[in-house]
C-alpha cells in the first residue's frame, strides 16, 4: 500500500487510553491488578524462564518480588498493563477469572496519535492460542478506535518469534536502530515495525474472519491461516 499524503491541520490529538476492560472474541483484557491476577500469573508463568530472555525484567526468585513488580506495574504512569483472561465458555480450559498472560499500551503519544503495543508476556497455555491472536488484534483494534494514527511493535533484533509475530500479524518492518538500549548488561539493537490507521480495516477484516468460530476445530486447531483471509476479497 502507498503511502499517503495527508493535511493534519484539524488534528487535535487523542486521549489516552482509560485503565478499562476491553472484551475480545475469546478473552477479557483487564486492567492489570496484582491482588485479582498475582496468583494465576505466578502460576502459569512457572517453568517458563525463556519468557524473560527478552523483557526489561528477570525472571522473579520469589513470588513476593513478582506481586512487588505487579504492583508497581498496575499504577504505573507511562505504561498501561492489561492481564489477558479466557472468557468462559462451553470449552474453557481453564477456571474464571484466570490470567494467562501480560500485554501493554507503552509509549503513549497522544499529541501525535502514536502508541507501542509491548511488554509481552504470554504463559504456555496462552501462546499459540487463538488467544493470544485475539488478545493482540483486540489491542489494536481499540487503539484505532480511540482514534490513534500508528501503532508501534518493536523488540530485539535477536528476538526472531517476536518479528515473526509482528509481521503476521499485518505490521510492516521499517528497520533496525543499532545499539539503541542497554538490556541487563547487553547491546540490543531494536526492530522497528509499525501498522497504520488507513491500513487498519483491510487487516481488521481478516482478522475477524480468522477469529470466527467456524475457522476452528472442536479441538482449536485452525482450519485457514490469517495470511489465508488477507488474500480472500
Amino acid at each position: 500500500m502507498k503511502m499517503q499524503t495527508q493535511d493534519m491541520k484539524d488534528w487535535r490529538g487523542v486521549d489516552t487510553p482509560n485503565k478499562t476492560v476491553i472484551e475480545g472474541h475469546y478473552i477479557t483484557l483487564e486492567p492489570l491488578n496484582a491482588a485479582r491476577h498475582a496468583a494465576s500469573l505466578w502460576q502459569k508463568y512457572q517453568g517458563a524462564e525463556e519468557n524473560w530472555r527478552y523483557l526489561l525484567t528477570p525472571p522473579f526468585a520469589t513470588r513476593e518480588d513478582f506481586i512487588a513488580w505487579l504492583s508497581a506495574a498496575q499504577v504505573a504512569e507511562d505504561t498501561l498493563y492489561f492481564a489477558i483472561v479466557e472468557k468462559q465458555t462451553g470449552s474453557s480450559q481453564h477456571p474464571p477469572h484466570t490470567a494467562l498472560g501480560i500485554i501493554s499500551y507503552l509509549r503513549i503519544d497522544s499529541t501525535n496519535g502514536v502508541i507501542e503495543i509491548g511488554h509481552l508476556n504470554f504463559s504456555p497455555a496462552l501462546k499459540q492460542t487463538r488467544m493470544a491472536t485475539d488478545a493482540l488484534y483486540s489491542m489494536i483494534d481499540h487503539a484505532f478506535a480511540l482514534g490513534y494514527r500508528r501503532v508501534e511493535w518493536k523488540c530485539d533484533n535477536h528476538n526472531q518469534p517476536s518479528k515473526k509475530a509482528a509481521l503476521r500479524l499485518g505490521f510492516t518492518w521499517e528497520g533496525v536502530f543499532r545499539q539503541h538500549r542497554i538490556v541487563k548488561g547487553l547491546n540490543r539493537d531494536t526492530a522497528w515495525f509499525s501498522l497504520l490507521d488507513y491500513e487498519w480495516p483491510e487487516h481488521r477484516r481478516a482478522f475477524q474472519q480468522w477469529l470466527a468460530e467456524d475457522n476452528f476445530t472442536s479441538q482449536g486447531k485452525q482450519r485457514h491461516p490469517l495470511a489465508f483471509f488477507r488474500r480472500c476479497p
